[in-house]
């Protein structure tokens, strides 16, 4: 009996890693940001968007979080930071409690930019969710958050070890 529920688990894990992996690729595509960049109707590289959206999110955050964030090399990010403070879009700045590690904060020009791409987010969501009951939508939302929380407890008690 054992048996025929690991594997029933395993196709269950499957699916789930599967369409996970569906999200990820969807969310991560060049396009997702081009059509965002161009419903936002604001200039910006596309290679720097997804960085100027994290550090909104995030910062101020460690150059080397904001990289290992975005899966790029830390010298890449660290140049892109620099392409964003010279657009005014972002900043460099010493951490308060370490001042060896650089951290990037969001000015109010990468605010006001954000809040543009976050309009044009929400709409497209809300053509998206249109045809979902208010509570399928809060209820994918808790299972992702608690599904995250569960997930970086598992990184940060295997790094403990």
């Amino acid at each position: 009996m054992k048996s025929v529920q690991n594997t029933h688990n395993s196709a269950a894990f499957d699916d789930l890693h599967n369409a996970l992996l569906m999200i990820v690729g969807t969310f991560n595509r060049p396009q997702r940001d081009e059509l965002l960049i161009k419903e936002s109707n604001i200039q910006l590289d596309r290679a720097l968007f997804p960085l100027l959206i994290q550090i909104g999110r995030f910062g101020p955050i460690g150059v080397v979080e904001l990289a290992e964030r975005a899966g790029r090399d830390y010298t890449t990010v660290s140049r892109q930071v620099a392409k964003l403070e010279e657009l005014g879009l972002a900043q460099r700045q010493k951490n308060a409690k370490d001042k060896r590690v650089n951290e990037a904060v969001i000015t109010a020009a990468g605010k006001a930019m954000t809040d543009k791409i976050d309009a044009a987010r929400a709409q497209i969501y809300q053509n998206l969710f249109a045809s979902w009951p208010d509570e399928e939508r809060a209820e994918l939302a808790r299972l992702l958050q608690k599904f995250v929380g569960d997930f970086i407890a598992i990184d940060k008690s295997k790094t403990a070890d």
